[in-house]
């Protein structure tokens, strides 16, 4: 909902009374009868200057006039020439930690209408000295993106649900960051008490009619754990339940998927059950494969990552061989999140009380 326009000329101002509320837009507008200091925002330092007669120029720039408290995305600001109160449009943003300003904009818009908006609110957020502008479209407002386009904005990232499209303001360095570099990947390493692992097939990919037998594999959610996504691919893959133990190892690898780099995590579980009901979407075949039989498997032995993950898995199930443990805490904003760490070891350190 847009903020009711107001106008008052110079004359009418020493009768208007003092904190009338707006019932139409829910505005708060503060008059105070002259010569009192207005009360209408930012203004210059009264003074002797000021005209001690009503009909005689007050002063050219007042801003802030009104404090709306819809959620629209306009704004408006007040400009005072010689004869009497204009309102300028400006699209409502907020602050960021970092100097810019975040415009989420929700309703429906005219593209004319928002370009001459954000050609406004681009020359008032330039006087500020602000630095990013981020402008959040959903996408019914997929109408607006050559407008923003056309007075510099460049697209920053895409969801499903919206656009994000982002400016950088000052002639400098621009040190706004980047879309987010990586996907992130597990492999789950699942063996049973007779030492035997949790393999299977695929329908797609490139391991498609390979005759190749792989650990479940997946990708990991936004806003999931790594811990909780390995346990999630296995059931969704296999049906078997699993217990999270550990992060075995991780490799890092470049233009994976669509120019992306890719994080992937090998980790270790533990199963819960052995009943395999094997997910018809994207998986051929399941079973539960001696650990070296697996290890043996041609392809795993020419591919020199496949057979050192192999080599790994194989000495945590023989050897004394340590990963990654999760330990929950919490960010310093107070997020959960999980450290991963070599507790054996940490715990060995804590006891006999050497750190160096």
């Amino acid at each position: 909902m847009l903020m009711q326009r107001f106008r008052a000329t110079s004359k009418l101002l020493p009768h208007l009374s003092a904190n009338k509320i707006s019932p139409v837009s829910s505005s708060l507008v503060l008059h105070h009868p002259y010569p009192k200091r207005p009360c209408l925002g930012t203004l210059a330092p009264y003074s002797s200057s000021w005209p001690k007669d009503p009909k005689d120029k007050l002063p050219s720039l007042i801003q802030d006039m009104s404090v709306s408290t819809s959620s629209s995305s306009v704004a408006k600001q007040a400009i005072m020439p010689e004869d009497g109160v204009e309102q300028i449009e400006l699209l409502s943003a907020v602050e960021d930690l970092h100097g810019g300003v975040v415009v989420d904009l929700k309703e429906v818009m005219d593209s004319e209408v928002f370009s001459s908006l954000l050609r406004a609110s681009m020359s008032q957020w330039k006087q500020k000295g602000k630095k990013g502008v981020w402008i959040k479209l959903p996408i019914k407002l997929s109408n607006l993106v050559d407008a923003a386009v056309k007075e510099g904005f460049r697209y920053h990232h895409a969801e499903p649900d919206y656009l994000m499209l982002v400016r950088w303001i000052p002639e400098t360095f621009d040190t706004l960051p980047a879309n987010a570099s990586h996907r992130v990947g597990i492999g789950a390493f699942v063996m049973n008490s007779e030492r035997k692992i949790l393999v299977v097939q695929e329908i797609n990919g490139r391991f498609k009619d390979t005759g190749l037998w792989k650990m479940p594999t997946g990708v990991v959610n936004e806003g999931e754990d790594i811990c909780a996504a390995a346990v999630r691919e296995v059931k969704e893959e296999t049906g078997i339940e699993t217990e999270f133990v550990e992060i075995l190892a991780f490799r890092q690898s470049h233009k994976s998927f669509f120019q992306k780099s890719d994080l992937f995590f090998v980790c270790m579980l533990k199963p819960h059950s052995s009943d395999i009901e094997t997910q018809n979407l994207e998986i051929a075949a399941a079973q539960w494969m001696p650990v070296e039989e697996y290890a043996a498997q041609p392809f795993i032995r020419k591919n020199k990552m496949f057979d050192y993950v192999a080599e790994i898995c194989l000495a945590k199930s023989d050897k004394d061989y340590a990963g990654f443990f999760p330990m929950r805490t919490t960010t310093s904003s107070g997020k959960r999140s999980y450290l991963y760490y070599n507790n054996r070891d940490m715990a060995n350190i804590q006891a006999t009380g050497d750190h160096q």
